[in-house]
């Protein structure tokens, strides 16, 4: 990615969020109000107890769901008003990292590569214009794997992997496409400290690359390490967002200081 997409990405306005969304399953509702942006070149972190909406505010910026009310903006625009072909268009700038990276019973490079392959239209795929032995294929794939520091691990089989690593190979697999943004949910949980801090580093390189980085943590010295700005959850509203420094240090809100300094709150 040359310096010109770098400054490119992070344009003015160019973002990705909801603005007064609310969203519920079977009757009873998850977010209420919600209104939450990432722009390209920042990590914003969010944070708050299990269950509290975290993945259904990420799976609503994913595009897989449509807000029962308020706006899903991708640069200023609403994208469920938008037609069906560039509501996929829209899609197609996005990569989502879940907590479980269910690879395929392959190798590491064609799991990578998948996502190269499904990001694209149906011509192009009959085409073979993205065949696993394309150059610029095999230049993605390679790039993403070295970010996740597996570059050297191409050829081994998914199922080999431990947990870190195969969580590492499905961050790379998201990357590898490209994307503009990237939401991650809770793409660290249950891992070791040396394959948390090459997940942290991937994200740091993904802003740096002027993606703009959404991750949901239970983990808050990661948000404090990583994100540029901190969105504080309880009970489906976000009753805290602003500089991390700001939030860990004075919170306006004081159920978000008791969560902040451990207290359980529900």
């Amino acid at each position: 990615m040359t310096t010109a997409d770098v400054a490119d990405r992070r344009q003015s306005g160019a973002s990705l969020g909801v603005s007064a969304v609310s969203h519920g399953f079977d009757g009873t509702g998850v977010l209420e109000d919600v209104t939450l942006s990432v722009e390209r070149g920042e990590i914003v972190a969010i944070i708050g107890p299990s269950g509290t909406g975290k993945t259904t505010l990420l799976r609503l910026l994913a595009l897989f769901h449509e807000p029962d009310t308020g706006a899903v903006e991708m640069d200023g625009t609403d994208v469920w008003s938008m037609s069906r072909s560039e509501r996929l268009a829209a899609r197609r700038r996005i990569g989502m990292v879940f907590q479980e990276p269910n690879l395929f019973d392959t190798t590491v490079r064609r799991n990578v590569s998948y996502g190269l392959q499904i990001r694209r239209g149906w011509r192009e795929r009959l085409r073979g214009l993205l065949a696993l032995g394309s150059s610029d294929t095999l230049s993605a794939v390679e790039e993403a794997l070295g970010v996740v520091g597996l570059d050297d691990s191409k050829r081994q089989p998914a199922d080999s992997l431990s947990g870190g690593e195969a969580q590492r190979v499905a961050f790379a697999r998201a990357l590898a496409y490209d994307p503009e943004y990237l939401l991650l949910d809770e793409p660290t949980s249950d891992l070791d400290p040396r394959n948390t801090a090459v997940i942290e580093e991937a994200m740091q390189t993904a802003r740096s690359e002027g993606r703009g980085v959404a991750v949901a943590t239970h983990d808050m010295n990661q948000a404090e390490r990583v994100a540029d700005r901190v969105a504080v959850m309880l009970s489906g509203e976000l009753i805290e967002v602003g500089p991390t420094e700001r939030v860990f240090s004075e919170p306006n809100d004081r159920r978000a200081r008791k969560f902040i300094d451990g207290e359980l709150v529900y």
